[in-house]
């Protein structure tokens, strides 16, 4: 084995690692917060928790589709090509976006088992200053990795809407 075979072998157990993680994640730290609460922005421009979900679940998605599937979550318009938050939108309910992350989940996590190495070698679909030049399995690890950033927001909105930590298990 090459050290590039091995470095390949590592990048490819991080990304399951982290998005085996992630995967109870997104439910635990969304658990008991309101439809109301989820769509507060206690009067900053920060995004509020339900655009925080829809865009983890839309990134599931973009993550599969490079991967060869052809899948949408229900509200994809509102997030399609990386849309930010938007003021006067009908975001979907909070249970809308837990069905198209249970959906998603294990097709997505499947393709990724099947993809070869050819392909994740493959160039990055997704163009990005300064990351041109990385293939989509490093690509890959960057969305994957994005999902802890988010997740971390979500579980900060929890303590600031009066919420207990996320749990763990």
């Amino acid at each position: 084995m090459t050290t590039q075979d091995v470095s390949q072998t590592g990048k490819v157990a991080a990304f399951l690692l982290l998005y085996d993680g992630h995967t109870p994640m997104f439910n635990n730290v969304l658990e008991g917060i309101t439809e109301t609460d989820a769509r507060k922005r206690l009067d900053t421009p920060a995004n509020h928790p339900i655009w925080l979900a829809g865009s983890l679940v839309q990134e599931r998605f973009e993550m599969a589709n490079v991967l060869g599937l052809q899948e949408q979550q229900q509200a994809h318009a509102l997030f399609d090509n990386h849309k930010g938050i938007q003021a006067d939108a009908e975001y979907p309910s909070l249970e809308t976006l837990r069905a198209d992350w249970a959906r998603i989940t294990p097709i997505m996590r499947e393709a990724f088992a099947n993809a070869g190495a050819e392909k994740l070698n493959g160039p990055n679909p997704w163009p990005m200053p300064g990351m041109d030049e990385i293939s989509l399995l490093d690509m890959l690890l960057y969305c994957v990795d994005r999902e802890s950033y988010c997740i971390g927001q979500l579980g900060l909105w929890r303590r600031l809407l009066g919420y207990p930590p996320m749990r763990y298990q």
